[in-house]
């Protein structure tokens, strides 16, 4: 199996994922954070721990089928080295908030394609946690699951 990913990767480079979940927060520290960041998009040309913004949104879905719109599906910041950050809330209930950070990186040198995923992300991660200002609205230091 690993022939075939290392195969694949070779032909079409590799994307390197991972993503955080701060569980069980606070419900209102949780808002204010994604409504800050949501209010104060970073503008293209920012940089962001060494990333430059591209473009950043609060994702708008338009379902093709039955034309209906959901709003505030989602924080995304785009960076000009193919990384890509999304912030989303969910579980906003009396019992605490869920707020995830998807992390992704396009990674085309095949010398690059064996690092350690975390490795990889971690000028990506280094960005969440300066615009989002995490430590300072959820008082953690490090996410409850990476995945």
């Amino acid at each position: 199996m690993a022939q075939i990913a290392q195969q694949h990767w070779r032909t079409y480079g590799r994307f390197y994922f991972s993503r955080y979940d701060y569980e069980e927060v606070e419900s209102h520290k949780a808002f204010a954070m994604v409504e800050q960041l949501s209010a104060c998009l970073p503008e293209p040309g920012t940089k962001v721990a060494g990333l430059t913004v591209e473009k950043a949104d609060d994702f708008i879905y338009h379902d093709p089928i039955d034309h209906s719109v959901s709003i505030r599906q989602g924080v995304r910041i785009f960076f000009d080295n193919g990384a890509r950050l999304v912030v989303r809330l969910s579980g906003t209930g009396t019992t605490g908030a869920l707020v995830r950070l998807y992390l992704e990186q396009y990674e085309g040198d095949p010398r690059k394609h064996n690092q350690d995923p975390q490795q990889a992300l971690h000028p990506l991660k280094q960005a969440a946690f300066e615009v989002l200002k995490i430590k300072h609205h959820l008082g953690r230091e490090q996410p409850d699951i990476i995945t």
